[in-house]
């Protein structure tokens, strides 16, 4: 997803993991109809929006364990129960993009070398649609 929003300017969740499903990049068999890369970031951005932070290891302990609440921007305020935890994980993919971090306080864009190799260190965050 990330090749995909550097290379085609996609950056839309629901629309990368629609490219992602074309493109197959690992070769999986979606010949049954398994919505494997779906499947698989819905669950990362649950755990995300539950408490899971990169600094730290995740041990799927869920800082909410009764619901998320999201006030969208028009005021309206979103209710889900970690019993409708699959119209939460639904609401996440339609409604989250990618953005590229602060190149200051990330280090985002920056070269470095690493065992003799040069490397781009590139990244994404994840943000609610406005």
């Amino acid at each position: 997803m990330l090749k995909e929003y550097y290379s085609s300017g996609v950056n839309t969740v629901k629309n990368s993991l629609e490219l992602l499903n074309i493109h197959n990049p690992i070769g999986y068999n979606l010949s049954k109809g398994h919505p494997f890369y779906e499947y698989k970031f819905k669950k990362f951005l649950a755990e995300c929006a539950l408490g899971m932070l990169p600094s730290k290891v995740w041990d799927g302990t869920a800082d909410a364990t009764g619901g998320y609440i999201i006030v969208r921007e028009d005021g309206e305020v979103l209710c889900y129960h970690l019993f409708n935890r699959n119209e939460f994980e639904t609401y996440l993919i339609n409604n989250t993009k990618f953005e590229t971090a602060s190149t200051s306080r990330h280090e985002f864009g920056s070269i470095y070398k690493e065992n003799g190799k040069y490397y781009v260190k590139l990244n994404l965050q994840v943000r609610f649609i406005k």
